[in-house]
């Protein structure tokens, strides 16, 4: 199975690059994984919905340009439908049961993601109502993989 996970922005933490470097040594016994960073447009405070848009419309250029045709897309959204860890794994199992061999994650920047991108989806998910970082988002993610490939290979992890 190959993972591909685009997120806008650069990591700059120390701390979460050593995470996400941990997550994905880890991962590379279940899977090949890709972590394809685009870069984020600058955002203003208090801008308008029209230049909100534009800056979400840029982004997701960038994005769909990563996205490949046979890709089965995630994308992380406030709006998507929350599932549970072992649902997750579930998912990612019958996906490659149907012969799905290329799934991408999609996380958003500051804003979110364009219409665009968000049409793209096969399938809509949320971590939560909460808004997080989309730094820390993509440790998070990781190790939610990590932990679906565990539990599909009945492997112990902690709960």
């Amino acid at each position: 199975m190959r993972i591909t996970i685009i997120c806008v922005g650069k990591i700059k933490e120390k701390y979460l690059n050593d995470a996400i470097q941990e997550y994905s040594k880890r991962l590379s016994k279940y899977c090949k994984l890709e972590v394809i960073e685009v870069s984020d447009e600058k955002t203003i405070e208090n801008a308008s919905d029209a230049v909100n848009k534009q800056i979400k419309d840029r982004e997701g250029e960038r994005i769909l340009k990563y996205i490949k045709e046979d890709a089965y897309v995630i994308t992380l959204e406030i709006l998507g439908k929350m599932i549970t860890s072992p649902e997750l794994a579930e998912k990612i199992e019958n996906l490659g049961i149907r012969g799905i061999s290329n799934i991408t994650f999609v996380i958003g920047g500051s804003l979110g993601l364009s219409d665009n991108v968000s049409k793209r989806a096969d399938y809509k998910l949320s971590f939560s109502k909460m808004t997080f970082p989309h730094q820390l988002m993509r440790v998070i993610l990781l190790e939610q993989i990590y932990r679906a490939y565990r539990i599909n290979n009945n492997e112990p992890y902690h709960k």
